[in-house]
C-alpha cells in the first residue's frame, strides 16, 4: 500500500502493545500486515480500518488482524495503531470478528482522548 511513506509516523497505543505481547507479535510483523494485507474492511470503531493477513498452515489457518486509524492533517501525518490480535481459523468476510471487551473499552478511551485533544 502506498500510504506507508517514510515520513509517516506510528503511534502505538498501550492496548496494541499489550496485545502484541500476548499474541507474540512484533512491530515489524504488524508493519508487514499493514504493508500487504489480504483483506481490508471498515473497523468497528469510528474512522478506523481493519485489515487482516492469513498466516498459519492449511490444516491450522489463522489470521492476524490489525485495527488502525489513518490521521492526515496539517499538523499530523501518522497512523494510530489501535489493536492487533490473532483470529483462530478464517474469519467470515464482511462480518466483524468477535472483539474482546478490553479492546472495546480501550477504543472508547482512545476516542475520548482524541476528542479532548481536538477541543484543547
Amino acid at each position: 500500500m502506498d500510504f506507508i511513506a517514510k515520513d509517516r509516523k506510528f503511534h502505538w497505543t498501550n492496548h496494541i502493545e499489550n496485545k502484541m505481547r500476548y499474541y507474540s507479535l512484533s512491530k515489524q510483523r504488524i508493519r508487514r500486515v499493514l504493508k500487504s494485507p489480504d483483506r481490508k474492511e471498515f473497523g468497528i470503531a469510528p474512522n478506523t480500518i481493519a485489515i487482516m493477513q492469513t498466516v498459519g498452515t492449511k490444516k491450522r489457518p489463522t489470521e492476524i488482524w490489525l485495527m488502525y486509524q489513518d490521521v492526515q492533517s496539517k499538523k499530523e501525518n501518522l497512523i494510530n495503531m489501535i489493536s492487533a490480535w490473532r483470529y483462530p481459523g478464517t474469519s467470515p468476510r464482511g462480518k466483524f470478528p468477535e472483539i474482546p471487551e478490553d479492546t472495546l473499552l480501550e477504543l472508547e478511551r482512545l476516542k475520548q482522548d482524541i476528542n479532548e485533544r481536538k477541543t484543547s
